[in-house]
């Protein structure tokens, strides 16, 4: 999974970075928007939009938030799973 969208977006969901996402790899859940890991294509152009800095590459996912890795992994096997946004 290139990149990881941790807790900061939780209950936030700006969405600045679907907008900007050529691939149209990113989620929302019911309380967070999520990066589907089998779509994205590391291009890194969600990163610097999040205005909550919520979103890493797998690799610089902090050490506090390291359980997001797995979220963003599991929540797609989920039924149902997260949807396409809200623009």
């Amino acid at each position: 999974m290139p990149y990881v969208i941790t807790e900061a977006c939780k209950d936030t969901k700006d969405r600045a970075c679907v907008d900007v996402c050529p691939v149209d790899c990113i989620y929302e859940g019911p309380e967070q928007l999520y990066i589907h890991p089998d779509e994205c294509i590391d291009c890194g152009a969600c990163e610097p939009e999040c205005p909550v800095t919520a979103i890493f590459p797998e690799e610089d996912v902090p050490a506090n938030m390291q359980q997001y890795i797995q979220i963003n992994r599991e929540v797609f096997k989920a039924d149902p799973p997260p949807g396409r946004p809200q623009r």
